[in-house]
């Protein structure tokens, strides 16, 4: 059996000392997993610790009927017990391991207990890392980290590779994408595969605890994003900063760190991290992709340049040549809710970017059209500034009809954005040369709605052929979804609907 299998990682078990060097080791334990949820990271590590032979009990704060989907994942495991709708203390007392979701933060009172109680507490993510033969390329940031990932397992299928006598034999693809999970196929991984994963900066903390990060580590952008759960933007940051921190340093197997040119904490992270011995440090740029490599790239906007600029450099690294990605890169197609285009009615383009949970990522959706947008935003409050994205609205948007808990402070920043743009435009016409887009000048309309739906209907109605209806909500969308793909769901179900009935 490969050595490799049984890797002599060191975890924290409450004052003393646990190894997970194979499944093996949570046969006849009780497992609790805190956190089934309903994105499959729970459903993952429940199915894993079952087939090893553990005692599964599964917690969670939402009732059966939130969790229905996931529960019934679980139906090929008749004897996992299920405590939902609260959380009881005397399970975290009695568990021998708990297994925590990353939304479940790391001073949470229920781990916190389980930890005086000398438990061992751990992660769907921190044991896969414990576990896993293989190389692992690791990609996070605050915006793009889905499709950059999306587009790095694409170009690294392209061919074969050969690196160092070192075949590779299978590239794996997992994260917030719907792709294979972590846990119920790590016996399918063997050292000569590569995994490429999407972390995010839950997941790192966790890895912090066990001191682990990926072999490449990959960071897209960092702007302000989960300030319901960081108390600062530099915390944010910090959580982000475990995937270089931690990486092993070998002379001879270097670790390899990647940044974008562009962001300012990534290019201060480059410089600190290139000292290190045992490192290898990339920087990558937008500017990098060449004209004969956009010409058959489809996805709109800079933002999406400077992904694809990121999988590039991963690609490269790892031997794929420009032929070969010239020749694959036609064949990808964008990631559901990102940017994705739903459809066509009365000469107006509808696109589905659901994903945009945070005002950056909007502003790239707004920035990557030309036609007139009519952008439908708005949902539930992370506590992140608007400013920016309210300035741009301004400049780039024809209309701006807003839901959700956060509609009044975005219209709040749309207005106060004309307001300051207002004397530049009249300064600028007076020099005959203004500074803001033709958008700007129209005074963009703001409306407040109730539902999605009636969002969906006021767009319809104020668009004009050759405009751009865009759900970019630069929000999560916990206050009226379950999750930003049913949002997105419920957007593309209400444009087949618009254009059944404008038929």
């Amino acid at each position: 059996m490969n050595p490799r299998n049984y890797l002599k990682i060191s975890v924290r078990y409450g004052m003393s000392e646990a190894r997970i060097v194979n499944r093996d080791f949570f046969s006849s334990k009780k497992v609790l997993v805190m956190g089934l949820g309903r994105f499959g990271g729970g459903v993952d590590a429940t199915k894993f610790a079952a087939s090893a032979g553990a005692k599964v009990i599964v917690t969670d704060l939402a009732s059966e009927a939130q969790l229905s989907d996931s529960i019934k994942q679980l139906e090929e495991f008749p004897d996992i017990i299920f405590h939902l709708g609260s959380h009881n203390p005397a399970d975290f007392e009695q568990a021998d391991i708990v297994i925590a979701n990353p939304a479940v933060a790391p001073d949470n009172e229920f781990l916190q207990l389980a930890r005086r109680c000398n438990k061992l507490v751990t992660s769907q993510i921190g044991i896969f890392f414990q576990l896993c033969p293989a190389p692992i390329i690791g990609i996070t940031g605050a915006n793009g980290k889905s499709t950059t990932t999306a587009l790095t397992a694409h170009l690294l299928r392209a061919t074969t590779y050969d690196i160092q006598n070192t075949k590779y034999e299978h590239v794996w693809l997992s994260g917030n994408i719907g792709n294979e999970p972590l846990l119920t196929t790590i016996d399918q991984i063997g050292p000569n595969d590569l995994v490429v994963l999407e972390l995010s900066s839950f997941q790192l903390e966790q890895l912090a605890e066990i001191q682990k990060a990926p072999n490449v580590s990959l960071l897209t952008n960092l702007t302000p994003n989960h300030l319901d759960r960081y108390r600062t933007f530099a915390d944010y940051c910090a959580a982000k900063e475990n995937i270089f921190k931690f990486q092993a340093l070998d002379k001879d197997y270097p670790a390899v760190s990647m940044f974008n040119a562009e962001d300012e904490i990534a290019v201060q992270w480059l410089e600190k991290y290139r000292k290190d011995a045992g490192r290898m440090c990339i920087r990558f740029s937008a500017d990098d992709v060449g004209e004969d490599i956009r010409r058959v790239f489809s996805l709109p906007g800079r933002a999406n340049l400077s992904n694809l600029a990121a999988a590039l450099a991963v690609a490269r690294h790892f031997g794929v040549n420009d032929e070969q990605i010239k020749n694959c890169l036609p064949h990808f197609r964008p990631l559901p809710h990102r940017l994705e285009f739903v459809g066509q009615i009365n000469g107006v383009r509808w696109y589905n970017d659901s994903k945009a949970t945070t005002p950056q990522s909007a502003i790239a959706a707004l920035e990557a059209f030309d036609q007139p947008i009519i952008l439908i935003a708005g949902g539930y409050d992370k506590h992140l500034p608007f400013g920016h994205f309210g300035q741009k609205i301004a400049e780039n948007a024809k209309a701006a009809i807003l839901i959700g808990q956060t509609a009044s402070k975005i219209a709040e920043m749309v207005k106060n954005a004309q307001n300051y743009l207002a004397p530049q435009l009249v300064a600028g016409l007076a020099k005959n040369q203004s500074r803001t887009t033709h958008h700007a000048r129209r005074n963009t309309r703001i409306e407040i709605v109730n539902s999605l739906a009636e969002a969906v209907a006021l767009a319809a109605k104020f668009a004009v052929a050759g405009d751009v209806v865009l759900l970019s909500p630069a929000c999560a969308s916990y206050d009226m979804f379950e999750n930003y793909e049913h949002r997105g769901q419920e957007f593309a179900r209400l444009v087949k609907k618009l254009k059944l009935e404008s038929t």
